[in-house]
């Protein structure tokens, strides 16, 4: 079964975690120095907040699939439809390691179909240094499908 996933980026993570927490009925899974995310089974959703990237708002929306299996489902679906994917293979960020690749909608967002494998204590292991890991993370900068923005240009997940 498929989760849907949104992450926002938000200026001050404590008043934003006091507030999700009261409107969710329900504390974060995770919280780091820079993130915080709520795995809620009804609605069955991946909800994650950060403070790294740019404006605040919807960074991007997605899909958090159980298995292997469903995630090559979607693959197949955005690949059939002629979708321009962006396969990132697997990939860590957001303090976890997953298997993921990326669709861009007409209006220029970002959809992360992603299966995760493993929590790391990092935000992001790819790259060598911190900043360098914040703007490889999540909504790839790099190697985007030939005329596709993709939105944001900030990094994360």
């Amino acid at each position: 079964m498929k989760r849907f996933h949104v992450h926002a980026h938000v200026e001050d993570l404590k008043a934003s975690i006091a507030f999700y927490s009261k409107l969710f009925a329900a504390e974060p899974t995770r919280v780091e120095a820079d993130y915080a995310k709520w795995m809620l089974e009804d609605p069955r959703i991946n909800f994650a907040i950060s403070t790294r990237g740019g404006a605040p708002g919807i960074d991007h929306l997605g899909f958090q699939t159980d298995d292997a299996d469903e995630l090559a489902e979607l693959k197949a679906r955005a690949q059939a439809a002629d979708m321009a994917l962006l396969d990132q293979g697997e990939t860590s960020c957001c303090y976890s390691r997953s298997e993921k690749h990326w669709v861009t909608d007409p209006q220029g967002i970002a959809w992360e179909h992603f299966h995760t494998l493993d929590s790391i204590p990092v935000f992001g292991e790819s790259a060598k240094s911190a900043e360098a890991r914040a703007a490889a993370c999540c909504a790839p900068a790099q190697g985007k499908p030939v005329g596709v923005t993709v939105k944001p240009a900030s990094p994360c997940c």
